[in-house]
């Protein structure tokens, strides 16, 4: 039994939130029920973590960004019960290391009430025995390690699990590209070993045949072993599963090997600086990235103006929907911190701008849709 699973029977008779839209949230939260007596004024502190400097810095960056755009929103809109929302950044770097030491300043010095992240799902794994003692909830709006549904009571996430993009990933190669053979390059953490495991299975299931799997350190950039031994095995296709710093240096040598067949990543790929660092050696390779309802021209135009370009990556506007959220439920609750939790666990039916959550009893979402991109010409382009 999961400390999930322990708790789920305390909170099967709560009742359902119905959300208007994410829109609307911010309003809401400034209309708390909670309790007849007078409430703080104080600032309610929220903690961030995303990797702003190293590997996927261009992802926690994009991440910053909207959550930005969602704590003025919700100030300029009168704050939750008329308290300010402070969001308080920090770097996780992508390294457990770094995480805990983040983790660490913003539970212990800034007090944080509820945490945004962190990114990376092993970072997320290092920072849950910090916060659940202290009954601090986190979402995280990219940690998607199948290792992370059993993490804690107080871990949420609003993105799919690579439950789904494993099985999604495997059933797209098979069923859409009639891929029989394939070659898994994969970085050897909590996220790229479980990611490699569920397209194992499921790429088995539909009949597929692995001819080969080669794991790699996160901080090694050289794959001309793991690329040769793919080579030297015929596959018909390539699943690579690895963050930015690695996948130039290897979209690059497997073109010099002459590795002609299809290759396929998973989420970390929409980073631009893969497709621009590669160039030429990028140009068709694909990726599964989970999907995104249109966004907000507000939003877009917003987004635009903090970081200079066009680029929304799939998990920034997950960012904004969770300090959305965490603004309704506080609005409704209140801000602490273990009503807060048992209040996510009710969430069914939100209205985001990315997404529509509802939270199953691990805290995971129950629902999930990926869409596939190509590296085209430099730039990210959604295949139909």
């Amino acid at each position: 039994m999961t400390i999930k699973t322990k708790f789920a029977g305390l909170l099967a008779g709560a009742g359902a939130l119905i959300v208007l839209g994410a829109g609307c949230a911010a309003n809401n939260a400034t209309v708390n029920n909670a309790s007849p007596t007078a409430v703080s004024k104080e600032p309610i502190k929220i903690g961030f973590m995303a990797p702003l400097t190293g590997d996927l810095a261009a992802v926690g960056e994009n991440i910053k960004a909207a959550v930005t755009i969602a704590r003025d929103e919700i100030n300029a809109a009168g704050g939750v019960d008329g308290r300010p929302i402070d969001v308080i950044f920090e770097d996780e770097k992508c390294d457990a290391q770094a995480g805990v030491s983040a983790a660490t300043k913003l539970l212990n010095v800034d007090k944080i009430t509820a945490l945004i992240g962190p990114a990376c799902s092993g970072v997320t794994l290092a920072v849950t025995p910090l916060a659940e003692p202290k009954k601090v909830p986190l979402i995280s709006p990219a940690s998607t390690a199948s290792t992370v549904t059993d993490a804690g009571d107080y871990v949420f996430r609003f993105v799919p699990a690579d439950t789904y993009q494993g099985k999604f990933g495997a059933e797209y190669l098979f069923n859409n590209l009639n891929k029989r053979k394939a070659a898994i390059l994969f970085v050897n953490n909590d996220y790229g070993v479980g990611l490699k495991d569920e397209f194992v299975d499921n790429f088995k299931r539909l009949g597929g045949t692995v001819v080969t799997a080669e794991g790699f350190a996160q901080d090694n950039y050289d794959l001309s072993a793991q690329l040769t031994k793919i080579k030297n095995s015929n596959p018909d296709v390539l699943y690579f599963v690895s963050y930015t710093e690695a996948s130039i240096p290897g979209l690059v040598k497997a073109k010099q090997l002459g590795l002609n067949m299809t290759i396929f990543g998973a989420d970390p790929w929409q980073d631009p600086k893969i497709p621009q660092g590669a160039g030429v050696a990028a140009e068709g390779a694909m990726f599964s990235v989970p999907a995104v309802q249109n966004l907000p021209a507000e939003f877009i135009a917003k987004m635009k103006t903090l970081t200079g370009s066009d680029e929304i990556m799939s998990f920034a506007p997950r960012g904004y929907d969770i300090l959305k959220a965490y603004a309704y439920v506080m609005g409704k609750v209140g801000a602490d911190g273990e009503t807060v939790k048992n209040e996510l666990y009710n969430l069914k039916n939100y209205q985001g701008i990315a997404d529509i959550y509802t939270m199953d009893k691990n805290g995971d979402m129950a629902n999930s849709k990926y869409a596939v991109k190509e590296y085209k010409n430099g730039a990210i382009v959604e295949v139909k």
